[in-house]
């Protein structure tokens, strides 16, 4: 499917809310119409006056919109799709201040729950499996309480991150939340993560002990024993940790709260993922797709999640 070069071309593709309806439509049911309710997969729909289309099988009404993060919106399409453009376009990330000025929205709320509905639709279920060799480490997010330091840092939250080695480079990454660095967490961690077969390198942390169970090929340097620094043993990982941290503190001057940690991973990982991407208008595509895959999120539910 095609998708705008520039600025120029976006808005030149999609002067009106019904350019932008079509596009969706084509993003969404390009295979086929596929009704929400029923599940009936391309076997006929009509097409309703309000730009509604009505199920041939369960005669139930949806709209392209319809659950998915655009869904109830009282702003235009054309906006949402401007947003989308300059969120991919910011190599360092945006602030819900930033966008709100560049596309004059009323209010920083709008502008901070669009952000936040956009970090659900970069990350989506189903991504291939890291493979090769992966190095796989913990790295403590967040002000320190007074306590211990180290593994189970108090006040901290706790990332797990999975980097592809490509040469000298880094290759993808994978990263999550988690409560705690039992064997039984970070094992499900590489399992959900990391191809079988695959090498994963870790550090001497009895938590990964249980790794090599399941057909992966385990490499454990002890870091002390070594007489190596840790990011000398694991370099990847520890760049990324060590960016990750940078982002989170430069762009969003550190604001994030553990519960929505999780998203901001997910937009760094989007981030880091196509940092070599030559055509910024795939990224706007790639975030499209996952828009309208994405379940809605309404305000009230993102301020919920944030307070929790």
């Amino acid at each position: 499917m095609e998708y705008p070069g520039n600025w120029h071309e976006l808005m030149t593709w999609f002067p009106d809310n019904g350019a932008c309806l079509r596009y969706l439509e084509r993003l969404r049911w390009g295979d086929g119409f596929t009704c929400r309710f029923c599940g009936t997969v391309g076997r006929g729909w009509w097409q309703m006056g309000d730009g509604l289309r009505r199920c041939a099988e369960c005669r139930a009404e949806t709209s392209v919109t319809a659950g998915t993060i655009f869904a109830g919106t009282r702003t235009p399409l054309v906006s949402w799709f401007a947003a989308v453009w300059y969120v991919v376009n910011q190599k360092q990330g945006v602030s819900a201040l930033g966008l709100q000025r560049v596309l004059g929205l009323g209010s920083y709320q709008t502008a901070w729950a669009w952000l936040h509905k956009l970090r659900r639709a970069m990350v989506l279920p189903g991504r291939e499996l890291l493979s090769g060799a992966v190095e796989v480490d913990e790295c403590y997010i967040g002000a320190r309480r007074q306590g211990s330091g180290g593994r189970g840092a108090v006040g901290k939250a706790i990332v797990v991150i999975a980097v592809e080695e490509r040469g000298q480079a880094p290759g993808r990454v994978r990263m999550r939340r988690v409560s705690n660095v039992t064997k039984d967490t970070l094992t499900d961690f590489v399992l959900d993560h990391v191809a079988r077969h695959s090498e994963v390198r870790t550090d001497g942390w009895q938590g990964y002990f249980d790794i090599g169970k399941y057909r992966y090929q385990h490499s454990v340097t002890n870091v002390s024993a070594s007489g190596d620094p840790a990011h000398v043993v694991l370099p990847h990982v520890h760049l990324v940790s060590s960016l990750v941290k940078r982002w989170i503190l430069g762009t969003h001057q550190g604001a994030v709260s553990h519960h929505q940690l999780d998203y901001y991973l997910d937009e760094f990982t989007f981030r880091f993922n196509r940092r070599h991407s030559r055509h910024r208008g795939l990224l706007f595509y790639r975030l499209l797709q996952g828009a309208i895959a994405t379940e809605p999120h309404p305000y009230r539910s993102l301020t919920r999640e944030t307070a929790a």
